[in-house]
């Protein structure tokens, strides 16, 4: 029985060798994997799944039209998979590159001498068979003429005529360009388009004076915040890196004022001296550039005034036009809470459409299928689509002049 026994443990030692190693994992290590992937999968939302936008709309014969005849309307938008579904990637690789592929559509540059001694100038490109180019070669091959604004003191190689620039609610370069157009082009209806700022721009000129809605079609408005005041007012939170945006934009907008110094600081005429450009060097904020710079070249009193006399929110009621508004939900420039100004005004206004897509980030809109997005857009898509049912409509109703 002893030897047995002893046989016995000797084959069970024997057998116990022969048994694989388990691996002996590192919880540390596992956790740290697991918040990474956790990260990526949060960051890039890649568990939100595509979906057709959310429009706000009133029943009238001209929608029920629009929903028939331009089908991206009630479509799924797809961004790319890996990225697209990151309203800060497709804002970022945007700001940063603009559109993909970008094309060169050929133009005449104008230029308008203004009453205060201010030069506007403006890019006029025909009808063929950056995002603005992407846009202007897509309208181009659909037909029609483009006058593309440049705002005021945004061209670096252009210099200032008079010691001001370009503000977020100023309509005059606007106009101006807008009555070249009306002079030299008088059997041609208007398709109004605003990206961003310039979607204020639009509405609030629109929304002046009903004369200025004369031979104007349509207007579409794209990833604008409505009210300036409280806009500014989310810029100084955190979330979404709301903040850190606003420090960015800060100092891109130092550099484009710093490269009109001699026109802005010092002339007789103007009203800025060398105690506001060293307060504007040492500001981190667009409210700080506001308040020392920007509210000045018109003469506000107070960043309240400023902020409310530049914002269409005051003006954009007053349009009459069929009028679509564009946003992305996770547009991390505007917040949610602006949102609620458009919504609120295609509930009471049946001339107004708004459309609020899942994706898109700032003026992104991106497409494509995995990783590499698509030269056109689906904001491109979109504008002239809506623009080609509206010239449909007009052509069908009231025997509509050209676009």
């Amino acid at each position: 029985m002893a030897s047995l026994d002893d046989g016995d443990a000797a084959a069970s030692a024997t057998m116990g060798c022969d048994l694989p190693v388990l691996p002996v994992f590192d919880g540390v290590k596992l956790a740290a994997l697991a918040t990474v992937l956790y990260v990526i999968v949060r960051g890039l939302n890649l568990k939100s799944s595509p979906a057709a936008p959310q429009v706000t709309y009133q029943d009238t014969p001209l929608n029920r039209f629009l929903f028939k005849y331009c089908q991206m309307l009630t479509q799924e938008y797809i961004p790319p998979l890996l990225w697209g579904k990151s309203g800060h990637i497709q804002t970022v690789l945007y700001s940063k590159m603009g559109r993909v592929a970008t094309p060169k559509p050929r133009g005449v540059r104008h230029f308008l001498p203004m009453e205060d001694g201010a030069t506007v100038t403006f890019d006029l490109f025909e009808a063929l068979g950056h995002y603005i180019r992407t846009f202007v070669d897509h309208s181009q091959r659909g037909g029609y003429r483009c006058a593309v604004l440049n705002h005021l003191g945004a061209l670096p190689d252009i210099e200032l005529t008079s010691p001001r620039m370009f503000t977020y609610g100023c309509t005059w370069e606007f106009a101006a360009m807008v009555s070249y157009v009306k002079r030299e082009l008088p059997q041609t209806l208007m398709v109004v388009v605003g990206f961003s700022l310039g979607g204020n721009i639009v509405c609030k000129f629109l929304g002046e004076n009903l004369a200025n809605q004369d031979r104007v079609l349509c207007c579409v408005s794209v990833c604008q915040g409505y009210s300036v005041l409280r806009a500014q007012e989310t810029f100084v939170q955190w979330d979404q890196c709301r903040r850190l945006y606003n420090f960015l934009l800060a100092c891109n907008m130092k550099k484009v004022i710093l490269a009109h110094r001699d026109s802005l600081f010092g002339a007789k005429s103007s009203r800025l001296d060398n105690e506001d450009l060293n307060r504007l060097h040492a500001a981190t904020s667009l409210m700080q550039i506001d308040d020392t710079i920007m509210r000045k070249f018109h003469n506000y009193h107070s960043l309240k005034e400023y902020y409310e006399a530049e914002s269409c929110v005051q003006y954009i009621h007053n349009i009459t036009v069929p009028l679509l508004l564009v946003n992305s939900s996770d547009d991390p420039l505007v917040h949610q809470s602006l949102l609620a100004i458009p919504r609120t005004l295609a509930d009471k206004k049946a001339n107004v459409l708004f459309v609020l897509t899942q994706h898109g980030g700032h003026l992104g809109f991106f497409e494509g299928a995995v990783l590499f997005p698509q030269p056109l857009t689906w904001i491109d898509k979109l504008v002239v689509s809506y623009a080609d049912t509206m010239c449909q409509w007009g052509r069908q109703k009231h025997s509509t002049p050209p676009c």
